[in-house]
C-alpha cells in the first residue's frame, strides 16, 4: 500500500483496509513508498506500479480497483473461505429536496449517470454523480438511481438524505442510524490533538486574535477565524475540529458555535495553548 494504516496516503489503500477491516480479517502491510524513500524495494518497483495490491499466503490475488470489483462481486469472500456477502441494496430515503437535486444533477449528466453514496469506516460519507459500475449494488429511490460499494451498502442501512441550505450554504445532512452516537462538543487532551492532527485526522482552528498566536505560535498547521474562515465554512459536516484558545475556556463556546453551524464532530482543546506549551510542545513560549 501508499503508507502505512495510520498514513495512508492514497484512497484505494483505505478503502482496501475498510474492506478487510469490515470482514474481520487480520494482515501485515507493506509500505511500499516507505520503502522505496529509503532506498528499498527498487527491485520491485515494477511491481508495485499498481498499488494496493492484495495478497493471500504470498500468492499475489488482486490489485488496484480489482480488489474492490472481486469484493463487490463475492469473489473475493470465495478467495479467502468465507461466506458470500450481503448484497441486498440498503432501505435509503430522500427527503423531497434532496431527490429533486439529485434528479435535476442526474438529468443534466451523461447517459448512465448515477449517485454513489460511499460511507467509510469512520462514517465519513460523500455523494458524487459517477458513471454506472457492474458489480456495485444498485437501487433506485424516488426516481433517483444509487449505487454503492459492498461495505457502504451495508453502512447506509436506514440512511435519511436531505438537502438543506444552513448557515453555511447548501449542503448534504446524511443521518445513519448504525453510526455511533457524538456527542457535539468533546474535550480532547493537547497530545491526543496534536497526534491527531499529524495523522490528518483532525483539523486544529486557533481562535486566537493574530496579536496572541504571534506570541505562542503553533508548530503544525492550523486553521484560523480571521484567515480561515471561508474555508472552515465550506468544510464537509464530518471533519473532525479541534478548537484552540489561550486557556481552553474561550474554545468551549466557540467549539458549540461550530456546531451550530452543521459541523458535526467537534471538540475543544483542553487547557489551551498553555497546556500544549506544557504537555506537547515546550518551546512554545507562554504568556
Amino acid at each position: 500500500m501508499n503508507g502505512t494504516p495510520a498514513t495512508l496516503r492514497c484512497g484505494l489503500s483505505r478503502g482496501l483496509l475498510d474492506l478487510l477491516d469490515d470482514m474481520g480479517l487480520a494482515y501485515a502491510h507493506i509500505d511500499a513508498t516507505g520503502e522505496l524513500q529509503r532506498g528499498r524495494g527498487s527491485e520491485r518497483r515494477r511491481e508495485w506500479l499498481a498499488i494496493p495490491q492484495l495478497y493471500l499466503d504470498g500468492e499475489y490475488l488482486a490489485s488496484g480497483d480489482l480488489i474492490e470489483q472481486m469484493a463487490n462481486a463475492g469473489k473475493l469472500h470465495i478467495a479467502l473461505g468465507l461466506p458470500a456477502p450481503d448484497r441486498r441494496p440498503p432501505e435509503v430515503t430522500l427527503s423531497a429536496a434532496a431527490a429533486d437535486f439529485l434528479r435535476a444533477a442526474i438529468g443534466n449528466s451523461a447517459p448512465g449517470t448515477v449517485a454513489e453514496i460511499e460511507v467509510d469506516a469512520k462514517w465519513a460519507s460523500c455523494v458524487r454523480l459517477v458513471p454506472r459500475r457492474k458489480g456495485m449494488i444498485q437501487t433506485q429511490v424516488d426516481g433517483v438511481p444509487l449505487q454503492f460499494g459492498l461495505s457502504s451498502a451495508r453502512r447506509s442501512d436506514g440512511l435519511s438524505i436531505d438537502w438543506e441550505d444552513v448557515d453555511r450554504g447548501p449542503s448534504w445532512t446524511m443521518r445513519f442510524p448504525g453510526a455511533p452516537v457524538i456527542e457535539p462538543v468533546r474535550p480532547i487532551a493537547p497530545a491526543d490533538a496534536d497526534a491527531a492532527a499529524r495523522e490528518g485526522r483532525l483539523l486544529i482552528v486557533d481562535i486566537r486574535h493574530p496579536q496572541e498566536r504571534a506570541l505562542a505560535q503553533l508548530s503544525l498547521p492550523f486553521l484560523s477565524l480571521d484567515e480561515s474562515r471561508h474555508e472552515i465554512r465550506n468544510l464537509a459536516p464530518a471533519v473532525p475540529l479541534a478548537v484552540l484558545c489561550h486557556r481552553g475556556d474561550r474554545s468551549v463556546h466557540a467549539a458549540e458555535h461550530l456546531h451550530r453551524l452543521g459541523h458535526r464532530d467537534v471538540y475543544y482543546i483542553e487547557g489551551g495553548i498553555q497546556a500544549w506549551a506544557d504537555l506537547v510542545d515546550t518551546t512554545i513560549a507562554r504568556y
